[in-house]
């Protein structure tokens, strides 16, 4: 009997990337490698297989019976079991009558109340969205509330249980606190989205590029620069991109500036001479926030260019296409990709007809040059 697939696969330059549906898991294989796996998955024998496999290749049928034993064992048999992982039951857990801090974010013509148990949470969140911060108390669209039980951040909106998490997945409870933020600003479930990527997404009003690279590299200082010379900043640090017309949408937050960028950026921008700096120790970075010149959160679109940028002084500028293989692999780790096989079959399909780039640079305004050819299709 034929069995389910619960693969995809998609070729990429020499080699397939091959698609998990159980545990939403991308590898990259060596073509031959991947076609045993698309054998297997079809409920061909591993006799019929490797007879196959030692004609191809003209070697003794024991060596490729033992290769296709192994890609069952290590890989089919490993990513074809159903995750059966048991969730928490908070029901019991009852929100605080009393919030210490209270804040107001307009955004568009929504209006989101959140509340705080104390400046812990406080700090998890606000620093990024303080620029969106109003007065008043007029007409709330959404109540988000994150509060602190037994060392557990806890997470609710519209009345809605979302989650908790343990002090060390701060980080996943920042990215889903913002995946419900984008939800509701551009009317979209979650599953309406292909992916969210950890990278800075800049505009020219007609598409935008993405920026990459490992933290200290130079994304989002590269990102305040090119907004200074007349690019929008449609999103920092949490891009995300629908599904339907896989295009980058807009995301409110702020650009987070580390230290050592002040002096590049404050002849631009002198009002972070005087702003808050906020130190995160499990990250050891300490940063403060620039308002992106984005006014407009409704605004999405495509996007045709990966860059990963890399800061480095009295570097010659240096701009090469590089391989789309290496590229999927820095991408995909950092990234939260659609566990829907429909969203990843468009993941798959949209990484294909991207251009990837490194930029290596010192000098600013050459930098600055090279992204406006790429955005002209010029180089």
């Amino acid at each position: 009997m034929k069995k389910k697939s619960h693969f995809l696969y998609q070729t990429l330059e020499n080699k397939t990337v091959v698609w998990f549906e159980n545990n939403n898991e991308y590898l990259v294989l060596e073509n031959t490698t991947a076609d045993i796996l698309k054998r297997l998955s079809k409920g061909i024998s591993v006799k019929e297989i490797a007879s196959a496999l030692a004609k191809k290749l003209s070697v003794p049928l024991e060596k490729t019976i033992d290769f296709v034993l192994d890609i069952e064992k290590d890989i089919y048999a490993k990513k074809n079991i159903e995750n059966t992982s048991i969730t928490n039951d908070y029901r019991d857990i009852l929100k605080p009558k009393n919030f210490e801090y209270t804040k107001y974010y307009k955004i568009n013509n929504l209006l989101f109340k959140v509340e705080f148990s104390s400046e812990y949470e406080l700090y998890l969140v606000h620093p990024k969205f303080a620029h969106l911060e109003v007065q008043t108390t007029k007409t709330v669209s959404h109540t988000f509330a994150v509060f602190l039980n037994n060392n557990f951040i806890f997470f609710y909106v519209d009345k809605d249980f979302i989650g908790a998490w343990n002090k060390k997945e701060v980080h996943y409870f920042q990215g889903k606190f913002s995946m419900e933020l984008i939800q509701k600003i551009h009317q979209k479930e979650e599953s309406e989205w292909m992916g969210v990527f950890h990278a800075s997404a800049v505009s020219n009003g007609e598409k935008c590029i993405l920026f990459l690279g490992d933290s200290g590299n130079g994304k989002s200082t590269s990102l305040a620069l090119l907004q200074a010379n007349n690019f929008t900043c449609l999103a920092d640090d949490f891009v995300p991109i629908d599904a339907s017309k896989k295009e980058v949408y807009s995301f409110p937050a702020a650009i987070s500036i580390k230290k050592n960028s002040l002096e590049t950026l404050l002849p631009l921008y002198p009002e972070l001479q005087n702003s808050a700096e906020y130190h995160f120790k499990r990250l050891n970075k300490i940063v403060r926030y620039l308002q992106p010149n984005n006014d407009d959160f409704f605004s999405h679109l495509p996007c045709e260019d990966l860059v990963f940028i890399k800061y480095q002084k009295d570097a010659d500028l240096i701009c090469e296409k590089i391989s789309k293989i290496e590229a999927f692999q820095q991408l995909v780790p950092d990234s939260w990709l659609s566990p829907i096989k429909e969203n990843a079959q468009l993941f798959l399909n949209w990484f294909k007809s991207l251009n990837c780039y490194q930029i290596t640079y010192s000098n600013n305004s050459k930098m600055i040059a090279t992204v406006s050819k790429i955005f002209k299709n010029e180089l």
